[in-house]
């Protein structure tokens, strides 16, 4: 697992690499000062995790997640309490208070996806050309918020122009993405092609029920209610055996 530390403060960033030596499985491969030179060494580096603090000069850690492409598991590092609602928005790991205790970074460490770190880091975001599984994890950046999901939790894509609104938990942002463009890279074994405005992600169906014109009518698990059309039925009838 090779991460990067980032502080503004050398030895804050000392002292975390000391205290990382009692994990094997963590390599600290780089450390960076600032928000500029961090995206250089990750976009370089292309770690599994970093460790980030959230106000430095010039850039915060927020500001510097939505400019990167693909962005790595996350735990916060921080002198202020007061960031840590904001810091699970953007699915971070865990939120460190400093001086971090020793059995709290642990703690931090034991929730890091160690398996899954090299499949996240192939390719993750909707930007590249990998296929993309429910296993996969994407950043989606909306404006100034952004989130760094597992594509399970997404359970609808809808298309709105050139755009396309994501919509996962309680979250409806939009992406610069088509829907054409979305369902070339997405597993068909989970996404399915409802109809032109709509992929549902099949796992996230609650009922089905027959619909005008020989279509059918499904609802998902956040209450949306999507239309199947006619051809697109026979589809969904062949792949899940109806």
């Amino acid at each position: 697992m090779r991460t990067i530390i980032i502080d503004d403060e050398r030895l804050a960033r000392a002292e975390l690499k000391k205290m990382m030596q009692a994990f094997p499985e963590i390599e600290v491969i780089d450390e960076a000062s600032n928000a500029n030179e961090a995206i250089e060494k990750i976009e370089l580096l292309q770690p599994d995790l970093i460790f980030l603090d959230i106000q430095m000069p010039g850039k915060t850690g927020f500001e510097m997640l939505t400019e990167l492409d693909t962005v790595p598991q996350v735990i916060f590092t921080t002198a202020f309490d007061k960031y840590a609602l904001k810091a699970f928005e953007v699915s971070a790991l865990d939120y460190l208070l400093k001086p971090i205790d020793q059995k709290r970074l642990e703690a931090a460490i034991k929730k890091v996806h160690i398996g899954e770190a090299r499949e996240n880091r192939e390719g993750e975001g909707f930007s590249g050309n990998e296929m993309l599984t429910d296993k996969s994890q994407v950043f989606v950046k909306d404006g100034d918020r952004c989130w760094f999901i597992k594509l399970s939790e997404v359970r609808l894509f809808e298309s709105v122009g050139n755009y396309a609104k994501v919509f996962f938990s309680s979250h409806k942002p939009l992406i610069l993405k088509s829907l054409n463009a979305l369902e070339e890279r997405l597993d068909p074994k989970t996404f399915f092609r409802a109809n032109r405005k709509h992929i549902i992600n099949l796992q996230a169906v609650e009922k089905i029920e027959p619909y005008f014109n020989n279509g059918l009518l499904v609802e998902l698990k956040g209450g949306e209610k999507i239309e199947i059309s006619r051809r697109q039925t026979v589809k969904l009838k062949e792949k899940m055996s109806f």
